[in-house]
């Protein structure tokens, strides 16, 4: 034992068991030898920082959804790429509405739980690796606070670049986003301000992800406010056209490819 997780696939792990819990079939985690323990994804921050959140949200279906996922859902039109299709919440609600839409992860073990939920297409890669195979879309989802894959200043130009490259004319980004800055929690300003002297976002956040005896690598991952999005967006080929804050601090911004 060397203290250290494993690396690998925790998401996928997770979420099959999440997926376990929540049709009572399958392998689940057990607390007292015999009770179904509910599934919890650890978050590590580079400060120490540990949080758990629920891995049953993952699997909701629209009636537990928050108002903003409703709205970010109505505003989808065409073929449409779901980034970071997770458990598949979003890609069924969208299928059956009709919607085409495919759904890409880079987590082999989500898409299982997505295909077995009735998610029709998937795709495992990165938005880069992705926009190699010259499929086009009218719209992109970033949902579930997704607009955290822009990472930071570096990545979140050529992030957009891969998604332009797959755009129709026309086409749209719908993303989801939290304000980091109303807090007065000193964990949280304190650790704002570490990442502004270090040159960084003040909501840049290195993370690893924890599940049972698995970790992930260290990766970035972006909390930003709408006017930090705006300068990110900045000479890429899409511009900021709506911002809908009624859910402050979360908040859907919507993007449109630049004619």
């Amino acid at each position: 034992m060397t203290g250290e997780p494993r690396i690998g696939d925790v998401f996928g792990e997770m979420l099959r068991d999440a997926y376990a819990v929540h049709v009572g079939a399958g392998r689940r985690p057990l607390a007292g030898g015999r009770l179904p323990r509910p599934v919890i994804e650890i978050i590590e921050r580079d400060d120490g920082l540990v949080n758990g959140a629920p891995a049953a949200h993952y699997l909701e279906g629209p009636e537990h959804w928050q108002p903003y996922d409703h709205r970010a859902v109505d505003r989808v039109r065409g073929e449409t790429l779901d980034v970071g299709v997770g458990g598949g919440r979003i890609a069924r609600e969208l299928q059956a509405r009709g919607v085409p839409v495919t759904g890409l992860d880079t987590s082999p073990g989500a898409l299982r739980v997505s295909r077995h939920r009735g998610v029709r297409d998937l795709v495992l890669g990165t938005v880069d690796e992705h926009a190699a195979g010259g499929c086009r879309y009218d719209t992109f989802l970033l949902l579930g606070n997704n607009l955290g894959l822009f990472e930071g200043r570096e990545r979140a130009p050529r992030f957009l670049a891969a998604l332009a490259a797959m755009a129709r004319p026309g086409a749209q980004i719908v993303a989801q986003g939290t304000d980091p800055y109303g807090t007065t929690d000193p964990l949280h300003t304190g650790y704002h301000e570490r990442n502004r002297r270090r040159g960084r976002l003040g909501g840049q956040l290195r993370l690893r992800l924890r599940y049972r005896e698995l970790g992930t690598d260290w990766f970035d991952y972006l909390v930003c406010s709408a006017d930090e999005l705006a300068e990110l967006v900045h000479g890429t080929p899409w511009r900021l056209v709506d911002v809908d804050d009624r859910d402050a601090p979360y908040y859907l911004a919507t993007l449109r490819l630049a004619e």
